[in-house]
C-alpha cells in the first residue's frame, strides 16, 4: 500500500493502517523520484508507497470493547460481593515475593518433551456462550496460529471437552474468554476441571473461570497444589483495573496499550502465604501505573501456567504479546536453544519503480551479505490518472526492460523473488483512495471515515475462489512474460484478503510472508462470517489455521512521516521492536523497507538489529 508524496514533498494519501476494531463497525486506526528512463510510466506519476502495516496492532473487527469491559467488571464484581471472606480474616495477599526464577514445567516436563518427540501436539479449547461468545473462536485463532510453530494443534470449544483428552496432547490451552456466573451458566465440563488437576501434562488457563476450577477441585486442595487461590483473584484493586501499561518478561519491558473503557484488567493473582503452600513462579510482571503497583502478570506451579488476560487486542510490535508467545515453547518445544534470526524485504516494487533506486540499496544489501525478499507487482495502474494529468495508465514488467533487468540483478545478489498482488488495487474505485497500484486494496474493501480512519467494509464484491485464481494467473503469467522465476512467496496487498482468498493462496505458493486476518467460522468449518476477524502477527514460522506456511513480520518497516493518527516510525523504533522480541528465545525480527526512501535509513536498521545479535536469513530459507 502507498501514501503519495508528490515533488513537494508534501503527503497526498493517508496510508492505511490495520487497527484495533475499537467498536462495532470495525474502524482501524489505520514511481518514486529519479531520472532513469523508466522513472515511473511514461515517465510521469511520481509518487510515494508507504507499507502495509506501519506501526499496525493486531485487531479484531465487528468487537464492541467497551460493551465487554463493562460486562467484564461487572462481573467480577459481583463475585467479589459473592465471595465469603474464609475463616474470618483477610484474603491471601497477592503479589507477595514470589520465586522470581523461571522455573521448567515440574512434573509434566518430561512428558512433554516425550510427547515433543512423538509429534507434538496442542489442544485448544475455548469458550462460545453469551453475548461475547464470538471472541472465543477469535482467540482460540490466534491462539492455534502460534502453536501452528510446534506441531499439529486440534481446537474445540470447551464444551466438547471429554474427559482424558489432556492427557493426547501435549500441551492444553484453555481460553477464558467467557465470564461464567449470573445469566451465564457454567459451561466447562466438570471433567476437564477434573483432568487440569489430575493431570502432569502443561496446562495454560487464560483470564476467566480460573475461580471455577479451584471452586470444583475443592480450594483447599488447589491451594496447597498451585499455591494461590484464583477465587480470591480480581481484575480490579480498590475498585479499579488500573491502568496497566507495560509487562515485564525476561528482562525486557514490553507495552500494553489497552484505551481507557476499554479494558477488562489483568486478574490479579492471590499468593498463598505462611508455611507449607508449593512456589509459585511469576513469570512476568504487570505494572499498573496509576498506582505504581506491580502484581504478577503470568505464574506457574506444577503442571498450571496462569496468564492474567487473553493479550491479543490492542497489540503492537513491542507489546505483552511477546511474552505469551514465548511462552509456548515452555509447553511445547522446552529444550529449544536460543537463536534470534532477522529477516526483510523491499515493499511495493511495481513497473512505476525507479532501476537506480533498487540498485543502490540491492548493491549495498550484497556488499553486507544480507538476503532479502523483493515485493513484486506485476502490472501498476492509475485508471483514474490520478498521477498522469488526468490520463489513465496501465504497465506491465514487460514493458519496463530496465527494471526487469535490475530485478535479475537483484536475484542474481542475494534476493528473493516474492508476488504481492497482481494490481494491488481494485477495479476502478477508490478502495479507499483513488484506484491506484499500491494506494489501495485488492482483495477487500475498505473507506476512510470522516476521522481519517481506515474503515474494513469486506469482501470485495465478486469475491470467489475463482475470482481470486484468475487475479493469480494473470499476475504469475506476467511474470513469465518478463522472464522471471515463479514466486514461491506471496504478500497480501494491504495484509487483507477473504477466508476464500487466503484458501486460494495457500494452492499456488509455498507461504505467504505477513500479517493476516483470520475470520469468525473458520474452526467451526461454518461459512467465515464477513467482517468479522482478528488480525495476527508473528514471531516464528506458523503453520496456521487456513492451512498455510506464514513467515513473520512483526516489527514493520520504516516510515519518517506521521500519518494515519499514528506518529512515524524511524529505524530507532524499529530496533526498539527488535530488542523487544529477544525475549522470544528462537523467533525473528522481521520487516519491510520502501525502496525510494534513501539507504541511510535502512543502514542504520541493518546495523541497529544485527547489534542485538540477529543473524539476517532469507524468506526463501525460514522456517
Amino acid at each position: 500500500m502507498q501514501s503519495r508524496i508528490g515533488r513537494s514533498g508534501k503527503s497526498r494519501v493517508s496510508v492505511i493502517v490495520m487497527l484495533i476494531a475499537a467498536l462495532l463497525g470495525a474502524v482501524f486506526l489505520s514511481a518514486p523520484a529519479g531520472g532513469a528512463a523508466e522513472r515511473g510510466p511514461a515517465g510521469k506519476g511520481d509518487h510515494r508507497h508507504r507499507g502495509e502495516l506501519p506501526g499496525g496492532r493486531a485487531g479484531l473487527g465487528k468487537v464492541d470493547f467497551s460493551g465487554w469491559a463493562k460486562a467484564q467488571r461487572a462481573a467480577d464484581r459481583d463475585r467479589r460481593a459473592k465471595t465469603p471472606v474464609r475463616g474470618g480474616g483477610q484474603p491471601p495477599r497477592a503479589g507477595r515475593d514470589l520465586a522470581g526464577a523461571r522455573a521448567p514445567l515440574a512434573a509434566g516436563s518430561a512428558r512433554a518433551a516425550a510427547a515433543a518427540d512423538a509429534g507434538t501436539a496442542a489442544l485448544v479449547l475455548y469458550d462460545t456462550a453469551g453475548p461475547y461468545g464470538h471472541l472465543g473462536e477469535l482467540y482460540a485463532m490466534a491462539t492455534a496460529n502460534l502453536a501452528g510453530h510446534f506441531g499439529n494443534v486440534t481446537a474445540k470449544p470447551v464444551s466438547q471437552y471429554t474427559a482424558g483428552m489432556v492427557d493426547q496432547y501435549t500441551a492444553t490451552y484453555y481460553i477464558g474468554s467467557t465470564y461464567y456466573g449470573g445469566s451465564i451458566p457454567d459451561a466447562v465440563p466438570a471433567a476437564f476441571y477434573q483432568d487440569v488437576v489430575a493431570t502432569t501434562r502443561p496446562v495454560t488457563w487464560l483470564a476467566d473461570n480460573i475461580w471455577s476450577l479451584a471452586n470444583a477441585t475443592g480450594v483447599a486442595q488447589f491451594q496447597n497444589k498451585y499455591g494461590w487461590d484464583p477465587t480470591a483473584s480480581y481484575f480490579e484493586a480498590n475498585g479499579s483495573v488500573g491502568t496497566v501499561t507495560q509487562v515485564t518478561y525476561k528482562d525486557q519491558t514490553l507495552t500494553r496499550k489497552v484505551p481507557a473503557g476499554q479494558d477488562g484488567g489483568v486478574l490479579r493473582p492471590a499468593v498463598m502465604t505462611g508455611p507449607g503452600y508449593p512456589a509459585v513462579t511469576q513469570l512476568a510482571t504487570a505494572r499498573d501505573t496509576s498506582t505504581g503497583t506491580d502484581f504478577p502478570w503470568a505464574v506457574r506451579s506444577g503442571n498450571l501456567t496462569y496468564v492474567g488476560e487473553i493479550p491479543f487486542a490492542y497489540v503492537s510490535e513491542s507489546d505483552r504479546i511477546i511474552a505469551f508467545q514465548d511462552l509456548l515453547f515452555d509447553s511445547l518445544a522446552p529444550g529449544t536453544a536460543e537463536r534470534h534470526r532477522a529477516m526483510m524485504r523491499l515493499e511495493d516494487i511495481s513497473p512505476n519503480s525507479d532501476p537506480a533506486e533498487l540498485r543502490a540499496i540491492a548493491d549495498y544489501l550484497a556488499a553486507e551479505q544480507i538476503p532479502y525478499g523483493i515485493n513484486v507487482i506485476p502490472v501498476y495502474t492509475d485508471p483514474k490518472g490520478t498521477y498522469n494529468n488526468g490520463r489513465p495508465q496501465t504497465v506491465t514488467l514487460v514493458q519496463r526492460p530496465q527494471l526487469v533487468a535490475t530485478l535479475k540483478y537483484m536475484l542474481q545478489h542475494g534476493a528473493v523473488l516474492m508476488n504481492h498482488g497482481y494490481t494491488h488495487q481494485h477495479g476502478n474505485t477508490a478502495n479507499p483512495y483513488n484506484g491506484v497500484t499500491g494506494d489501495d486494496f485488492e482483495f477487500y474493501r475498505a473507506h476512510v471515515d470522516a476521522s481519517d480512519n481506515v474503515v474494513y467494509d469486506g469482501p470485495v464484491t465478486g469475491d470467489s475462489a475463482l475470482w481470486a485464481q484468475t487475479r493469480v494467473t494473470l499476475g504469475l503469467t506476467q511474470f513469465a512474460l518478463a522472464g522471471l522465476p515463479v514466486p514461491r512467496l506471496w504478500t497480501t496487498p494491504h495484509y487483507a484478503a477473504s477466508a476464500t482468498d487466503y484458501k486460494v493462496f495457500a494452492q499456488n505458493y509455498t507461504a505467504r510472508l505477513e500479517r493476516s486476518l483470520y475470520f469468525s467460522g473458520t474452526l467451526g468449518g461454518s461459512t467465515a462470517e464477513p467482517n468479522r476477524f482478528i488480525g495476527q502477527f508473528f514471531p516464528y514460522v506458523v503453520k496456521d489455521v487456513y492451512g498455510t506456511k506464514v513467515l513473520p513480520e512483526n516489527i514493520g518497516n520504516y516510515e519518517p512521516e506521521a500519518y494515519n493518527n499514528h506518529p512515524a516510525r524511524l529505524p530507532a523504533d524499529l530496533i526498539a521492536s527488535a530488542k523487544a522480541n529477544l525475549a522470544v528465545r528462537d523467533g525473528y525480527a522481521s520487516f519491510f523497507y520502501h525502496p525510494y526512501y534513501p539507504v541511510q535509513p535502512l543502514k542504520e536498521t541493518v546495523e541497529g538489529i544485527r547489534a542485538l545479535g540477529y543473524t539476517f536469513v532469507s524468506p526463501a530459507t525460514a522456517g
